[in-house]
């Protein structure tokens, strides 16, 4: 038998099918992972596919060894890597290590084995003392651990001495089994609530499960209870001997919702995100694979959940753009579950409060069912919002971060005994450090970005490699010691609250707080269990968080994101204004959100007042069709990365000069076709050049095709090509 293989090697000279001879002692599938004689070296590969013949003209090798005594990579998983490299241009083997936990290759992770003792089958505890001398201490210490069920090996050698527990086993007194130690993630306990749903719950579960549409726009208002929902139609779906993927868009939110999951489904359930460490993420991984597991949760990575049989994939917070992989390998989280969702003939279901124009177009033109949630669950109303303007606070004479009627507010919630959210989408004390004498700001050596003060450390940070600085006292160009600090971060806030409230207890939620393992829960859990006033913290506080005792939520800066040159803004501004003011009032209090804009007359802030979706919905997306942006049409981006800039550019020319030759020939097909630097020049010591192409929707597939044709036939020595589909982030 021939089994045909995948290289673990990462470049497009060797990403491809290789054929080796399997020898007659080995049982191997498809999806196994060998090791095999690859040029002078052996390496790691993937069995992609078996067969009996061979169109290889020169002798083959034999593969030398199976690497796991199981088969990491599922049928299902193979055919979706042949979709992703065939529509993302990716390589396939890049693609292959999306479905294994890292550190698996090379063996660099493993299960671990232990030792544990038990009563022999049939003795009882009084039997065996009974067969022991009196001076047997040691045997006799060890038996009396046992009584409760068991032991690990190494404690009972550690405290009576190994050949104790040696000579107990030789007497046939105890047994000793090779048995496999789980690193499980450590989780708070949170206990499951008995839950009746609403009318309007129930009306969605049914539709989810029983309706004529597989897949669901699950359109409700924050605080709605869409959470229980997705947890009613995962246990439907288990009655029914099937599995489920629940995705969540950041790990901040995956501890609370996995002690809400654990509560109610106990050990079927199984965590996967990046902030795991090797050994759990594995283990975690390794039990959904043998169906020890059958619901996994997690951020954008669990959609590669090794699980068979799926019944049901849900992503709340559809919208949110971590879903979509920026870096190689690039995807789309939803595409990746439609693929799974067909192959499974399973539901998926598309959470939000501010669904993305694409998914909410698609729904209102029936491909795909909508089911509309219109109230809070509690039956409380939503939070009232009122916009403050900044500038008008400037001409009173207010110069500082925090508006008169925000203080005024978070003063009058302290009295009251309730809680605030103070929601600043950027962290550090300040966003650059600028010379007042000469205008130079003081930039990353490697990066194209201004460094960011972090006042705690007294540190100047890139926030694109990390890179710390040496605050200077002088500017280093025109040397006079004249530096000023511009735009506050959420660490300036913090400090101007406490100067404000000294008596106040308050935490700070951003990556510079979060990068200790557990940190994410160890921060929520103590504002959760009022352990803190104020909680001021960047983008990961604005999803999914449920705090019952938060009644007020301050805005800064909340026209920050609007004026980015990117056709997302106002979509994403309008998005992040709702799901914060979300934030508040979710219990049996009423809630307050204040929004500080110095652009109060913008169309988002009067529809996120009004909670408008369908509002702003038809505005944006009248603006979207009108000027040629998607959903109506598709941005390709190419980008090049090089440490050279000359390299960079030659290839981004060269493949710009075919392009252009191709939009010639095609003019229907595309809007624009256009190179140029990247917004950010330079990230980590490399130059960055980009094409940028919006194309019509005529013929999209067979355009696409030929982009990557031209990518893909370009000399990409000393260089870097990406194609990105419409992109998250143009910078």
């Amino acid at each position: 038998m021939i089994a045909r293989v995948i290289v673990d090697i990462s470049t497009s000279d060797v990403d491809k099918v290789f054929d080796y001879l399997i020898p007659s002692s080995m049982d191997l599938h498809v999806g196994d992972r060998v090791k095999v004689p690859f040029g002078r070296q052996k390496t790691e590969g993937f069995i992609v596919d078996i067969r009996e013949t061979t169109d290889c003209s020169h002798p083959m090798k034999e593969i030398t060894a199976k690497l796991d005594d199981f088969t990491p990579v599922l049928p299902e998983m193979i055919e979706l890597m042949w979709k992703m490299s065939r529509e993302n241009n990716l390589r396939l083997v890049d693609v292959l290590r999306l479905f294994i936990p890292a550190m698996m290759r090379g063996g660099r992770v493993r299960e671990i084995k232990r030792h544990f003792v038990t009563l022999a089958d049939g003795v009882t505890y009084e039997d065996a003392l009974s067969k022991l001398k009196a001076n047997a201490v040691n045997q006799r210490g060890v038996l009396s651990r046992l009584t409760d069920g068991g032991e690990w090996a190494a404690v009972l050698g550690e405290e009576f001495g190994f050949s104790a527990v040696s000579a107990l086993a030789e007497k046939g007194l105890v047994t000793v089994r090779e048995v496999t130690k789980r690193r499980r993630p450590g989780l708070k306990p949170v206990q499951d609530k008995v839950v009746t749903l609403s009318d309007e719950q129930q009306a969605a579960v049914r539709e989810i499960m029983h309706g004529k549409s597989d897949t669901n726009l699950l359109f409700g208002v924050t605080g709605s209870g869409k959470t229980e929902i997705y947890l009613k139609c995962i246990e439907e779906v288990l009655a029914t001997r099937k599995t489920a993927i629940m995705l969540v868009p950041e790990i901040s939110l995956t501890p609370q919702m996995m002690g809400r999951f654990r509560a109610r489904f106990g050990d079927k359930v199984a965590v996967l995100h990046s902030g795991l460490s090797d050994g759990e993420r594995y283990d975690e991984w390794l039990r959904l694979l043998r169906g020890e597991a059958v619901i996994a949760v997690g951020a954008r990575s669990a959609i590669f959940a090794p699980i068979k049989n799926v019944g049901i994939i849900i992503i709340d917070e559809e919208h949110d753009g971590s879903y979509v992989s920026e870096n190689n390998p690039r995807y789309v989280t939803s595409e990746v579950a439609e693929f799974r969702r067909a192959y499974n003939n399973a539901k998926l279901v598309l959470g939000s409060a501010t669904p993305s124009l694409e998914t909410f177009k698609r729904a209102s033109e029936g491909e795909m069912g909508i089911i509309e949630l219109r109230h809070r669950i509690n039956g409380t109303k939503m939070p009232q919002v009122e916009i403050v303007d900044m500038c008008a606070e400037i001409r009173s004479g207010n110069n500082g971060i925090l508006s008169a009627k925000l203080l005024e507010e978070i003063d009058a919630t302290l009295k009251s005994g309730n809680q605030s959210m103070i929601f600043l989408n950027r962290r550090g004390f300040a966003s650059f450090m600028i010379c007042r004498k000469c205008g130079k700001v003081m930039k990353c050596d490697d990066c194209d970005v201004s460094l960011t003060w972090h006042k705690q450390d007294n540190l100047l940070k890139c926030h694109y490699c990390g890179k710390p600085y040496v605050v200077p006292e002088k500017c280093p160009d025109c040397g006079e010691s004249d530096m000023r600090f511009g735009r506050v971060g959420t660490e300036r806030v913090v400090e101007e609250l406490h100067a404000r409230f000294p008596s106040a207890r308050l935490i700070r939620m951003d990556k510079d707080t979060t990068r200790k393992k557990g940190s994410y829960d160890e921060i929520l859990s103590a504002f959760r269990s009022g352990e803190a006033d104020i909680l001021v913290g960047t983008q990961m506080i604005v999803k999914g968080h449920d705090f019952p005792n938060v009644t007020l939520v301050g805005i800064l800066d909340a026209d920050m994101s609007l004026y980015y040159e990117d056709y997302h803004s106002a979509e994403r501004t309008y998005q992040l204004v709702t799901q914060m003011s979300g934030r508040a009032g979710r219990a049996d209090k009423e809630g307050k959100v204040i929004l500080q804009t110095y652009s109060p007359r913008h169309y988002i802030f009067s529809f996120a007042r009004d909670n408008d979706y369908l509002g702003f919905y038809r505005k944006e997306i009248n603006i979207r069709e009108v000027t040629n942006f998607p959903p109506f049409t598709k941005i390709v981006r190419v980008l090049v990365v090089s440490e050279s800039e000359e390299r960079a550019l030659e290839l981004t020319k060269s493949m710009l000069f075919k392009l252009r030759a191709y939009q010639k020939d095609h003019a229907d097909r595309f809007v624009m076709v256009a190179g140029m630097k990247s917004p950010v020049k330079r990230i980590e010591n490399k130059y960055r050049y980009q094409i940028l192409m919006r194309m019509t929707r005529k013929d999209e597939k067979d355009t696409l095709a030929r982009v990557y044709e031209i990518v893909n036939a370009e000399d990409k020595k000393d260089a870097s090509v990406f194609v990105e589909i419409n992109p998250q982030n143009m910078n």
